[in-house]
């Protein structure tokens, strides 16, 4: 699985579970030894460990490997270790006060929604209303 599909899977994953103020960082610039960066937060506790379990199990589903998981017992802050993807999963009052966007924030990846939303133009809904049928009035 490429860094892209990594990215994608592991948002996904987060978007299935509600996840708040999903941000990806590119880092591959950085003298880190990962590529990304994703930092979300969970309204609750139990929530930022389902978060967690729910990136773990796509990331494994899509065949990737998870290299470990921090901060299981006190369900604030969980990183997961995706290899070249690092995932940080915070409750909302822990992310301001470490404020990570900082530390990473250099390049933040702007993310094209996985399944384009196309809008009709102007002249096709016309068209479509022309075609349809009208309906008639009773009296």
């Amino acid at each position: 699985m490429d860094i892209r599909q990594k990215q994608r899977v592991v948002v996904e994953a987060l978007e299935d579970v509600k996840g708040l103020d999903i941000v990806v960082f590119n880092t591959a610039r950085m003298p880190t030894m990962f590529e990304r960066v994703i930092i979300a937060s969970g309204g609750s506790s139990t929530q930022v460990k389902a978060l967690a379990d729910r990136v773990r199990e796509k990331v494994k589903e899509n065949g990737g490997r998870v290299y470990g998981l921090e901060g299981e017992k006190g369900g604030e802050w969980l990183l997961v270790d995706l290899g070249d993807v690092v995932v940080h999963i915070m409750h909302p009052t822990v992310r301001s006060f470490y404020n990570l966007e900082e530390v990473w924030g250099e390049k933040e990846v702007k993310m094209k929604p996985a399944t384009p939303i196309k809008k009709a133009s102007k002249r096709k809904k016309k068209a479509a209303r022309a075609k349809a049928p009208r309906r008639r009035r009773r009296r």
